[in-house]
C-alpha cells in the first residue's frame, strides 16, 4: 500500500471516528465500507475494522476521564453482560446470511433515529431511573443482546446502547454516549476484535493509518460532545441512525 492509500485510510478513520464519537456510535457507516472498496473480503475487513475501532475507545476515554465520572455500576454491568454477548456476536456472524443481518440491521437502525426525531425532549436532561437491582439486571440483559449485535454486525451497534441507556436508565445523550464510547469502543470492541482475530484474519498492514485516524477521531469527537452538551449531540445521533439505515438498506 502506497504513501496515499494510507493517507485515505487515515481520513476514512479519523472522520468516521470523529463523527461516530459525537453521535454516539455509526464509525462503520465510512472505514468499514472503505475497507471492503480498497480490497479486503468482508470477514477480514470485519475484524481489522473491530481492531481500529479499539483506538476510538482509547481516545474518547482519554478525553472524558478528565472530566467526566464512569460509575461503576454501569462500568461493571456492561462489562459482565456486554462481553458475554460480544463473543458470542463475534462466533454468530460467520454463520448469519449477510444480506438478512445488514436488511434488519437498517430498519432497525432507522427506527431509533425516528423515534428520537419524535421524542424532542429525549435524553435533553438527566433522570436516573431504574436502578433497583432487579431493573439493573433487566437493563443487562438487554445489553447483553445489544453485545451480540456488536460482535456481529459492523455499522451503528453502538447508536443501539447509547438510545438504550437513555430509554432505560434515564441518561442525558452527552451521558450516554460517553459510557458508550469508553466500554463499548474500548472493552466490547476489543473482545471482538480478538475473537474475529481468532476467527478469522486481521490486515495488519492497514492498521497504522487506521488506529491513528482512530485515537484522534476518538479523542476529538468526544471534545465536541462535551462542548456542545446534548442538543447538538442528539441532532447528530439522529442524522447518524438515518444515514446508516439508508446504506444498509440501499446496499442490502
Amino acid at each position: 500500500m502506497n504513501l496515499f492509500d494510507q493517507l485515505v485510510l487515515f481520513i476514512t478513520a479519523l472522520v468516521s471516528n470523529t463523527l461516530s464519537a459525537f453521535s454516539g456510535g455509526g464509525a462503520g457507516l465510512i472505514q468499514f465500507p472503505i475497507l471492503i472498496f480498497l480490497g479486503l473480503s468482508f470477514s477480514v475487513a470485519l475484524a481489522t475494522h473491530k481492531v481500529a475501532s479499539v483506538a476510538l475507545g482509547l481516545g474518547a476515554a482519554a478525553r472524558y476521564l478528565s472530566s467526566s465520572k464512569l460509575e461503576r455500576q454501569f462500568v461493571l454491568l456492561m462489562l459482565l453482560f456486554g462481553l458475554p454477548g460480544v463473543v458470542l456476536g463475534g462466533n454468530l456472524i460467520l454463520q448469519v446470511p449477510e444480506d438478512i443481518a445488514q436488511i434488519a440491521l437498517g430498519i432497525l437502525t432507522g427506527g431509533l433515529g425516528l423515534y428520537s426525531i419524535f421524542k424532542p425532549k429525549l435524553g435533553q436532561d438527566y433522570n436516573p431511573k431504574n436502578r433497583a437491582r432487579k431493573n439493573m439486571i433487566l437493563g443487562g440483559i438487554a445489553l447483553f443482546f445489544l453485545g451480540i449485535l456488536n460482535g456481529s454486525l459492523t455499522s451503528g451497534t453502538g447508536l443501539f446502547v447509547t438510545l438504550w441507556l437513555v430509554l432505560w436508565f434515564g441518561m442525558d445523550y452527552q451521558r450516554a454516549v460517553a459510557y458508550t464510547l469508553v466500554m463499548v469502543g474500548l472493552f466490547w470492541n476489543g473482545a471482538g476484535a480478538i475473537t474475529l482475530g481468532i476467527l478469522g484474519e486481521i490486515y495488519w498492514q492497514w492498521l497504522p493509518a487506521l488506529l491513528l485516524g482512530s485515537l484522534l477521531g476518538g479523542y476529538l469527537g468526544s471534545h465536541l460532545v462535551i462542548k456542545h452538551g446534548n442538543r447538538w449531540v442528539k441532532r447528530a445521533f439522529e442524522v447518524i441512525t438515518i444515514l446508516i439505515s439508508i446504506k444498509l438498506l440501499w446496499v442490502s
